[in-house]
């Protein structure tokens, strides 16, 4: 690796620690509050009511922190829930590299469509994104097209509350792990 690269690698390289995990795990409570305000977020958003109709589960990030140059990673904290039942709590983190600059927070909700979607996350010792069910992320333009009798993928994925400097939130190559809040 010649100079300038290392040079211009250090500050992403940095920063990297910081998005590994928050400075203080969020709270069981925390967490189950800030999904509930995401979910009525979410209810509220006209395109994603027929998910919300035909959805088995819910996997639900209010808040993915993101951010990098050149080198870059996210991490957040969510949970999946069934009905209006929490199933567990989950973790979602994830490096990448290329052109990139910038940070964002930005929240996810994953629609599990099926129970065979669902159970490849459950079952699964870490979730890789990209790999088993496949994942459609819907973007602005795509969820005005969504409706009951288009919806046909295993899972569909929504960002929501984006803020910050950042094109888009990554999910190839991103890893999602149950865990257990205190």
């Amino acid at each position: 690796m010649n100079r300038r690269r290392l040079i211009a690698t250090l500050p992403a390289l940095a920063a990297l620690p910081l998005l590994a995990g928050p400075a203080h795990a969020a709270t069981r409570r925390e967490i189950d509050i800030d999904v509930a305000q995401a979910l009525e977020h979410l209810r509220g958003m006209e395109n994603a009511r027929p998910l919300f109709g035909s959805a088995q589960a819910i996997l639900v990030f209010p808040r993915i922190i993101s951010g990098g140059f050149i080198v870059g990673g996210q991490y957040g904290e969510g949970a999946l829930v069934r009905g209006a039942i929490i199933q567990g709590h989950y973790r979602i983190a994830g490096a990448s590299f290329g052109l990139l600059a910038g940070a964002q927070t930005a929240g996810l909700a994953m629609f599990f469509m099926t129970e065979a979607a669902l159970a490849a996350l459950m079952e699964a010792d870490g979730w890789e994104i990209g790999t088993g069910p496949s994942v459609v992320a819907l973007d602005r333009g795509a969820q005005a097209n969504v409706t009951a009798t288009t919806l046909r993928e295993p899972v569909y994925a929504i960002t929501f509350s984006q803020q910050g400097l950042m094109a888009a939130l990554a999910l190839n190559g991103t890893k999602i792990t149950r865990f257990s809040p205190d």
